[in-house]
């Protein structure tokens, strides 16, 4: 297949090692300031496999990130946030990644060249027709992803993708695909910079909107978030006083008994 791989292509940018910080810097930041605007060109992409994200997850679904090397690692991070942030089960949203939990501090080498492995990690976390799976691969071609998705096709699983390159195999793989085009890399193929900053875009914008939806944002605030250090208590403080008009030492203590901030909110009238 030939298609056009941009995130491999010539950076415009030559002679780096003679370069200044200053104009190393400056340049990377001026690549950086066309991300966004990548982005918002495939927000109707986007809009599409949230709400396919959102109807599974509705129906007692969960969702899968698949991916390799930085794209996998941006799943990971990605999924791991989502039950502190909003109070979700750990087992809600899932990151997977080539080579397994060891990939996610060292590289292992040729894990996302085999096209059976990503369907065998799915499978052993018990994946159904309820699911969806969302691969991640900056260039499109990654053949761990590919295969995982094109089993969840035949086993009339959800599938979706996010990838910088248009006309992949990847995105002709995806029932529901986001193309996110950044162009060359300040250095030549290093994807994890341009295209790891589209692809962790993205993710946010699919999990936060996606647990919006499912009612775990009230207002603009995380009441569902877990209380897991001193920063995130006092947060919590804070938010139940301005929502109750209440002193600190009464939003301590309510936040003492009931645990998390949408419990006092919903129990505090019955005080």
């Amino acid at each position: 297949m030939n298609f056009l791989k941009t995130t491999e292509s010539d950076s415009k940018y030559n002679h780096l090692e003679k370069m200044s910080v200053q104009e190393l810097l400056q340049n990377i930041n001026n690549e950086d300031k066309t991300v966004a605007f990548s982005v918002e060109k495939a927000l109707p992409e986007i809009e599409a496999l949230t709400e396919k994200v959102v109807e599974k997850l509705n129906t007692g679904g969960r969702l899968f990130y698949i991916g390799a090397g930085t794209s996998g690692r941006l799943g990971i991070v990605d999924a791991s946030e989502c039950p502190p942030t909003f109070g979700v089960s750990p087992d809600l949203v899932i990151g997977l990644i080539a080579g397994g939990d060891s990939a996610i501090r060292n590289a292992v080498e040729f894990a996302e060249d085999s096209e059976n492995q990503g369907w065998e990690d799915l499978k052993k976390e018990n994946i159904t027709e309820k699911d969806i799976v969302i691969g991640i691969a900056a260039s499109g071609t990654t053949p761990y992803v590919i295969g995982a998705l094109e089993k969840c096709n035949k086993n009339n699983i959800a599938t979706g993708c996010i990838t910088c390159n248009e006309g992949s195999p990847l995105a002709l793989t995806a029932q529901f695909p986001v193309v996110v085009t950044v162009g060359p890399e300040f250095v030549t193929g290093s994807s994890r910079m341009k295209a790891g900053t589209a692809q962790k875009l993205v993710l946010n914008m699919i999990s936060t909107t996606t647990m919006i939806q499912l009612g775990r944002v009230k207002g603009n605030k995380m009441v569902d978030m877990q209380l897991s250090n001193n920063k995130l208590v006092d947060r919590a403080i804070k938010m139940i006083t301005a929502e109750l008009n209440i002193s600190n030492e009464e939003a301590e203590n309510l936040l003492a008994k009931y645990k998390n901030v949408r419990n006092v909110l919903n129990n505090y009238h019955n005080e």
